[in-house]
Parts: structure tokens; sequence; C-alpha cells
């Protein structure tokens, strides 16, 4: 499906761009810092609904991708099995919605990160796109 961003301008085919693994570790590492300790400050009350948004985007993204990498491994395969299964733990977090209050969603936000980080890993092990 092509896609064009103003008239003149190339078709662009979105579904065959290769994921962003570095960019989505990125925005998992402001959430997780360097060693994903709990002692990473949080982040700023405004920000966190946003973070949110670009963790499931990130994850709605990362999901079919690793699948398909891992499909394409033998069914015996250890890394697809480990892949699968953080997939459906991805799927499992996209259905819970953080409880009310900061601490709350600061902590789903995070749990959130954590998976975007280990697909990002799996996609690129896997060998993904």
């Amino acid at each position: 499906m092509a896609h064009r961003t103003s008239p003149g301008t190339p078709a662009v085919d979105v579904a065959r761009r290769p994921l962003d693994t570095a960019g989505m570790k990125a925005s998992a590492f402001r959430l997780l810092g360097p060693d994903d300790g709990p002692d990473a400050l949080p982040p700023a009350a405004d920000e966190v609904p946003t973070l949110i948004s670009t963790l499931r985007g990130h994850l709605e993204l990362l999901i079919p991708e690793v699948e398909a990498a891992a499909d394409r491994r033998p069914e015996d395969d250890i890394p697809r099995f480990c892949a699968h299964a953080c997939v459906g733990e991805a799927r499992r977090k996209l259905a819970a919605n953080p409880r009310a209050g900061h601490s709350e969603a600061v902590a789903y936000a995070r749990r959130l990160a954590r998976v975007v980080k280990a697909l990002c890993e799996h996609s690129e092990t896997l060998g993904g796109s």
C-alpha cells in the first residue's frame, strides 16, 4: 500500500520499510534508564500518556514483525519459541489498561517499555525486516 506525503512526492511502501528498533529502544530507555533499574526517575505526569501511546504504537508494529520472523524459523527452534512467548506477553500488556494515578501509569508504561525492548531484541536476533 503506497502513501504519498504531498503531490509530486514519490510513493513510499510503508509496509516494506524496516523497523527502527534503535529508535524504539530509545523510547523504552526513557522509562527504564540505562540499567532497567527501579531508580530511573519517572517521567513528568504530562509525558506519561504520550509515552504510553508511543510504546503501544511500537508494539503494534513489532508484534506482527516478530511473529512473521519467528514463523520463518523451524518449528523446533528455541528462538522461535521464545519470540512467540514474548509476542503473547506483548499482546497481554496491550490488552491491559493502566490504573488511575501517576505512579500506576508509570508502572504500566515501564511494563510496555520492557516488552518493547524485548521484542526489538527478538526482531534483531531473528533477522526481522
